[in-house]
């Protein structure tokens, strides 16, 4: 399952108020490339027939049925990469480059 964590939820909520898109789930979209790793894509979106619905974190998520193995067991977070700067990321198990964290 796809799940976010709470620092990308409360992101998340932010954007579709600054978008005027409260309304709208968050569509995740993934695309495997020739060397393993993952591209990933994201935006406001109407629900389609064949998307997964999927609540985390009190944020509406939807993913189309293609993408749903590639994003099996992926984290999804928002963090300070730099100082000042913030992005999502995706901690995904499907990608050949992924590290697991260490605690």
């Amino acid at each position: 399952m796809f799940k976010i964590t709470q620092a990308a939820a409360k992101q998340i909520r932010q954007s579709a108020i600054d978008g005027q898109v409260e309304d709208m789930p968050l569509r995740i979209a993934a695309k495997k490339n020739a060397d393993g790793s993952i591209e990933y894509g994201m935006g406001f979106d109407k629900q389609a027939e064949e998307d997964q619905l999927i609540e985390s974190e009190g944020v509406t998520l939807i993913i189309a049925a293609v993408h749903l193995a590639l994003l099996e067991g992926t984290m999804m977070d928002y963090v300070e990469m730099e100082p000042g700067q913030f992005a999502f990321i995706f901690l995904n198990p499907n990608d050949a480059n992924y590290t697991p964290p260490t605690e």
